[in-house]
């Protein structure tokens, strides 16, 4: 056990936090015209083995965990296949843009709604997820990652010939 967590628990945890703090990077420099390659790989690789990780936890039938993890699969495969099998050409470009910040918005989703059940503080505040302080925080990522993805979708066509996208 580490922190009350088994440790398949603890690494699924770990992989979420590298991918949201490396996706974060990502956005950044998506916003700013650079295509931070080794920071890309890096965010597409742990929030995939998120994902992954996420299906081998017990469940009994179809939940909206599963759901999610099924729904941010396939944009993340998106995702790389548009940055790198189609290289980021044309529409590609913004179609890499796109579903990197939603995948990255999914799994920030998941973070708030953990955060809720785990923190104690948090809990306290809304103990069924419906109450306003939830709502209010999932609100407030939701505009976060609308804003920012507007903003990269516009700053990331710019980026010029003399940076490497390989």
């Amino acid at each position: 056990m580490i922190l009350g967590m088994t440790l398949f628990t603890a690494v699924h945890v770990l992989l979420s936090l590298i991918g949201i703090l490396s996706g974060l990077v990502v956005l950044y420099g998506l916003c700013t015209a650079n295509p931070m390659n080794a920071w890309t790989l890096l965010f597409l690789v742990s929030t995939l083995a998120t994902s992954v990780t996420g299906f081998f936890f017990p469940f009994h039938g179809f939940t909206p965990a599963i759901g999610l993890g099924i729904v941010s699969t396939v944009i993340l495969a998106i995702a790389i296949s548009a940055r790198y099998r189609s290289h980021l050409a044309g529409a590609w470009r913004w179609v890499f843009v796109v579903s990197a910040v939603a995948a990255l918005y999914l799994n920030s989703f998941v973070l708030v709604v953990q955060a809720f059940l785990k923190i104690p503080a948090l809990h306290a505040l809304a103990p069924t997820g419906s109450e306003s302080a939830f709502k209010l925080t999932q609100g407030v990522a939701l505009v976060f990652y609308l804003g920012t993805g507007f903003l990269a979708v516009k700053g990331f066509r710019a980026v010029s010939n003399s940076r490497q996208l390989s």
